[in-house]
């Protein structure tokens, strides 16, 4: 059985977005929704070049997300409907968040 990529990454560098998050178990209504928008409307943003995500089994989740270049990053972050889905998570949905920028300079894998 083979690995499969859920995207054809680019030729380095490129950016990466590693965002962590715990829920609160508090008030999950509308976060599904929320969730599902903002990786709809992420996907539409200039310099968005693919996401991966999984979640553990202590319920964090772990979000990568690739760009061109910090700028694409900065726009994203500033969007008016990512602001408030941030407000609304600090506020509603997570009891503890992180996020880190890393510049990808070299990338390589295998494939059977």
């Amino acid at each position: 059985m083979s690995a499969p990529l859920s995207f054809t990454r680019p030729e380095p560098p490129y950016y990466a977005v590693i965002i962590s998050s715990w829920p609160s178990g508090e008030d999950p209504e509308g976060y599904a929704a929320m969730s599902a928008r903002m990786a709809e409307l992420g996907e539409s943003q200039p310099g968005y070049l693919g996401r991966e995500s999984l979640t553990d089994a202590d319920g964090r989740d772990l979000v990568v997300i690739y760009y061109a270049d910090e700028e694409s990053i900065t726009a994203w972050k500033a969007h008016p409907e990512h602001l408030e889905a941030q407000r609304l998570g600090r506020d509603r949905w997570y009891s503890a968040y992180s996020i880190e920028i890393a510049r990808v300079e070299r990338a390589y894998g295998f494939r059977r």
